[in-house]
């Protein structure tokens, strides 16, 4: 098995960075010059590390450098520019519906894997988390961001719709009636409504983000993990499942708890 150091170096390519600290893995979004704006290379590299990603790993920290966590797609790409390696996102419209279909499931890889019951995954969002950016921290379980956020999914301003998991996980966090307004109308959401409307955990000064994400990820690593992975798995299911469904999985996995409590005996 490679060194995660080794095992990240691909990140490089999607204008990411990825670093390891025992248990920890932190993916950077890096490109502060243009705000972090994002690129189908930066979602297929995401989905690239999801992939390679070690049992060993107990939280992702999800971050962007700079002044804002992402402005989100680079505009430059839907004016039917090449930026880099990555070539115009009009291009899609040339594609027959099989072909967008994998195109964009690749893309969306890129936010699925934050799910991974393996391990908790946080967001830490200050400035502007725009579009695919804000779907990219809604993929996270857990968000904690400054208090200059500013939240926004503008694609149906610009006459598509957000398509990179950020449906289901906007509802999921706030509710059906309040992601249809925040979409609809593509404004933003500051930190105040942020919390108040349970996006986010913690809201805090720009210069505590980190001390506070310090604190947050020891505070998910503390306990044992195999317990911690079965609750996560649980209460991802609980939104698909019924009542008594969710009973039975939860009697089976309490089942297997106590099997493995007795066994480490």
């Amino acid at each position: 098995m490679p060194k995660p150091a080794d095992r990240y170096d691909l990140a490089e390519r999607g204008g990411i960075t990825c670093s390891q600290e025992g248990a920890v893995l932190t993916v950077t979004l890096n490109r502060p010059d243009v705000l972090n704006a994002m690129r189908p290379s930066t979602w297929t590299t995401l989905g690239a590390i999801g992939a390679c990603i070690g049992d060993e790993v107990r939280a992702v920290v999800v971050r962007g450098a700079g002044e804002s966590f992402s402005a989100g797609v680079d505009r430059r790409l839907l004016a039917g520019e090449q930026v880099g390696e990555d070539a115009p996102l009009t291009g899609l419209a040339d594609l027959s519906f099989e072909d967008f279909d994998r195109t964009v499931a690749g893309y969306q890889g890129g936010f699925a894997w934050l799910r991974d019951s393996r391990f908790i995954s946080i967001a830490a969002v200050q400035g502007y988390a725009i579009g695919a950016a804000f779907q990219l921290a809604l993929a996270c379980d857990i968000r904690i961001a400054t208090d200059d956020v500013k939240f926004s999914l503008r694609e149906p301003a610009l006459g598509l719709v957000p398509d990179l998991t950020g449906t289901t996980n906007l509802v999921r966090a706030v509710g059906y009636s309040r992601a249809l307004e925040w979409t609809a109308s593509g404004r933003f959401v500051e930190a105040d409504e942020a919390m108040a409307s349970g996006l986010v955990s913690r809201v805090v000064a720009r210069e505590d983000l980190d001390s506070a994400l310090e604190q947050m990820v020891q505070g998910v690593t503390a306990h044992p993990h195999d317990a911690v992975a079965a609750t996560k798995s649980l209460l991802l299911g609980a939104v698909e499942r019924g009542f008594d469904a969710q009973r039975t999985h939860e009697r089976a996995e309490q089942f297997r708890r106590f099997a493995a409590l007795a066994a480490a005996k």
